[in-house]
């Protein structure tokens, strides 16, 4: 199972920014999916997350201002990140764990590359 992140960049206070990341590789069935991110010298956080049935939450700090969706035929999760202040300035990682068969019951807990985030003020 492999994950690719996409999408980060250097955005203006204000500005928008969507992160897209893809499943691939052999698997049953992907679970949860979230966004982390990790600002330099900070822990990784929790940004955002989503259950196989769609439901959501958000770290106090971006609520009302980022949203996860997840396309579960493509195996994808995006974050739509507007509004975007130079405290959201980071490494993004998406966080995806699910099943590799149902005959192993063989669990998956994979993380992305990570991809920089940048807002200036």
């Amino acid at each position: 199972v492999q994950l690719q992140a996409s999408g980060g960049g250097l955005v203006q206070a204000g500005g928008s920014l969507r992160l897209s990341c893809v499943v691939s590789g052999r698997f049953f069935k992907v679970d949860d999916m979230a966004w982390y991110r990790q600002a330099t010298g900070n822990q990784r956080e929790l940004v955002a997350h989503i259950e196989s049935g769609y439901m959501t939450k958000y770290s106090d700090s971006v609520k009302g201002r980022f949203t996860i969706s997840r396309d579960n035929a493509k195996h994808t999760v995006d974050l739509q990140m507007n509004s975007l202040k130079p405290d959201d300035t980071g490494v993004y990682y998406c966080n995806v764990n699910g099943l590799i068969s149902t005959s192993s019951l063989e669990p998956f807990d994979m993380w992305g590359q990570g991809t920089q985030v940048t807002v200036s003020s």
